[in-house]
């Protein structure tokens, strides 16, 4: 496992309240989103905007990819700890701290390319296998949604083998990622839109709110100045009209 340890010149909040630690941001392998270049180098429109978001408000921090699950487990339950690009839905609301909008993603239902599924409700969507990896909101919202048949793997790249293998017929996935993976040639096609939400930074309920409101002031600015559209046009990211 790789850990960027990326520690400023300035060692305090911008807010004035001291650091004791580095906040450890956490995310997972989802290109465009995140991602590691051969060469170690961590990538991703969400990766770019908490470099800058961190670094402009002063804050030292380390970065690691991991495991979704395991990333999302230890936000919750270790002070110092913020993952990211979490899904701000209800049932998560209150189990973390958050910092949004990095993205509003819109989420479809894919099949593998030339299968005979289709579907044009979620009703009708619900007569098949569908997969997605533990503890992503996807697979809180099949269950919310009263999907019968989920098959769970343990992150994104398994879930998608298993498509492309015909052992599921559908998969939830970010429309970008969705994009990103037809440019290459993967043969995934879509069926209908899943969800849409706002994701973003989920830290520890012990951060300092001080912390919390100097990331979402720094956020909101790369927001307000254009900054955060260009990232994610650079990565081939169109946002939701």
């Amino acid at each position: 496992m790789k850990t960027a340890l990326l520690l400023l010149a300035s060692f305090g909040f911008a807010s004035g309240v001291a650091a004791q630690h580095p906040i450890v941001l956490m995310t997972e392998s989802y290109p465009p989103f995140s991602y590691q270049e051969p060469g170690g180098k961590y990538r991703g429109a969400g990766i770019d905007q908490v470099e800058i978001i961190m670094r402009e408000a002063q804050v030292p921090f380390t970065l690691e990819i991991l495991p979704w699950a395991r990333a999302i487990a230890m936000a919750e339950t270790q002070a110092d700890h913020c993952v990211f690009a979490a899904a701000r839905t209800a049932e998560r609301e209150p189990r973390f701290k958050w910092v949004v909008p990095l993205f509003v993603d819109r989420n479809i239902l894919v099949r593998h390319g030339g299968s005979k599924v289709s579907a044009a409700t979620m009703e009708e969507a619900k007569q098949y296998t569908v997969g997605t990896h533990r503890a992503d909101y996807t697979e809180g919202l099949l269950k919310s949604f009263g999907f019968p048949k989920i098959d769970l793997s343990s992150d994104i790249d398994t879930t998608l083998r298993k498509l492309l293998e015909d052992r599921i017929e559908m998969m939830p996935m970010s429309e970008g990622v969705y994009e990103k993976l037809r440019s290459t040639g993967t043969a995934i096609e879509r069926v209908i839109v899943f969800s849409e939400q706002h994701l973003g930074i989920a830290c520890n309920r012990a951060t300092p709110d001080a912390l919390i409101a100097t990331m979402q002031t720094h956020l909101d600015r790369l927001i307000k100045d254009g900054a955060q559209t260009a990232i994610l046009n650079r990565y081939g990211i169109n946002q939701p009209q």
